[in-house]
C-alpha cells in the first residue's frame, strides 16, 4: 500500500503512522542538511547546514528558525549527551567537539596515533560517557563540505573515546567509509552505516551491526542490511527498536530482524534524523536543502 507520504511494504508498518498526517517542509535555503540533535529542556532542534558553514536552531514553540551558529567548522552531525551538551563532528575542524552549557567548544578528539583526523562524520554518546564517532573522508575532499587536504591516516576508520582517559582507539578499520551510527535500545549491538559505495560502484552501500562487548570490544559486523534506493547515512531507533533511516527517497523503516516494513516519502534526498517533541513522537528529517517533520503513532529512543 502506497499513500501520499507513506509506503506499506510489511503489514507490520501500518500502524505505526497515522495516513493524514503530512510531511511537513519546516525550512528550506540549506545546501546540504545534515545532523539534527533535539534539545528537550528548549523544545528545539540543531542541525547543519554544512557547505554553508552554518548550525540552525528551529524553535517548535513558534516555528522560528534562526542561526545557531556561524561559522560552525563545517559542522556534520550532531548529538547530546547525558548532560544535554551539545556533540558535533566539524570537518573543518576535523574533530569531534562539545558545547559547554555556558558555550564554551571544547575539543574531544581530533588525533588518533598522532595524525590528525579525516573529517568525523556523525557521534553517538553511550551510557557510559565513551563517545563512539565515525571518519571517512568526505570533509577533506573537495572545499565543498570542509578543507581540501590529503589524510594523515591513510584510512576511514570508526573510533571510541574513553570516558575516563580521553583515549582514541580504533574500534572498526575494515569500512571504507563509515558513517551513520547507533547503539540498539540496550546498547549490546552497534550498527554503522558505511557509504563507500559513493567512491565507486563495487564498494558497499549497507547497514552493518557488531555485538558490543567489554570495554568497547566489537565482535561480528555482518550486514543488517542493503540500501535499496541510494545511500544509507544519519539513523535513529524508536522505543520498540526499529531502525529510522535516511535513503535516497526518504525514511526507510527497518523492524529489528532486518525487513525493510516500510517508508515515510520525502521529495528531497535525506540525510538523517531525530526524534524530537513532548512525547519524542515528532520524526526530525532533514533532507538536501530543508527541515521536515512528520508526527508518528511511535515514540523515539531516548538518546544520550
Amino acid at each position: 500500500m502506497t499513500t501520499s507520504y507513506y509506503e506499506v511494504l510489511d503489514p507490520r508498518f501500518a500502524r505505526l503512522f497515522n495516513g493524514t498526517a503530512h510531511v511537513d517542509k519546516l525550512y528550506t535555503g540549506c545546501r546540504w542538511a545534515e545532523g539534527p540533535a533535539y534539545f528537550a529542556a528548549g523544545r528545539y532542534v540543531v542541525w547543519s547546514d554544512i557547505p554553508n558553514d552554518r548550525m540552525l536552531r528551529y524553535d517548535e514553540t513558534d516555528g522560528s528558525v534562526s542561526v545557531f551558529r556561524q561559522p560552525a567548522g563545517n559542522t556534520n552531525g550532531n548529538t547530546t549527551d547525558r548532560q544535554g551538551r551539545l556533540v558535533s563532528c566539524e570537518h573543518g575542524g576535523r574533530r569531534v567537539s562539545r558545547t559547554e552549557h555556558d558555550g564554551t567548544v571544547i575539543t574531544i578528539a581530533d588525533k588518533w596515533k598522532g595524525k590528525r583526523l579525516n573529517s568525523p562524520n556523525d557521534v553517538v554518546v553511550k551510557s557510559d560517557g565513551s563517545i563512539w564517532f565515525t571518519d571517512p573522508a568526505y570533509g577533506i575532499d573537495s572545499d565543498y563540505e570542509g578543507n581540501k587536504s590529503e589524510s594523515e591516516i591513510g584510512a576511514c576508520h570508526v573510533y571510541r573515546v574513553d570516558p575516563s582517559s580521553g583515549e582514541v582507539e580504533a574500534v572498526i578499520t575494515d569500512m571504507v567509509r563509515p558513517n551513520g551510527l547507533a547503539f540498539s535500545l540496550d546498547e549490546s549491538l552497534l550498527y554503522v552505516v558505511d557509504t563507500g559505495r559513493t567512491h565507486g560502484p563495487q564498494n558497499p552501500a549497507h547497514m552493518r551491526v557488531f555485538k558490543v562487548g567489554n570495554k568497547g570490544k566489537l565482535s561480528g559486523g555482518e550486514v543488517f542490511a542493503d540500501s535499496t534506493v541510494g545511500f544509507f547515512d544519519g539513523f535513529r531507533l524508536d522505543t520498540d527498536g526499529r531502525i529510522w533511516t535516511s535513503a535516497g527517497d526518504g525514511i526507510h523503516c527497518y523492524d529489528p530482524d532486518g525487513t525493510l516494513i516500510g517508508k515515510v516519502r520525502v521529495p528531497e534526498v535525506v540525510a538523517n534524523c531525530v526524534f524530537g517533541g513532548p512525547k519524542r513522537n515528532i520524526l526530525y528529517i532533514c533532507g538536501t536543502t530543508s527541515l521536515y517533520a512528520v508526527r508518528l503513532m511511535v515514540n523515539g529512543a531516548k538518546l544520550y
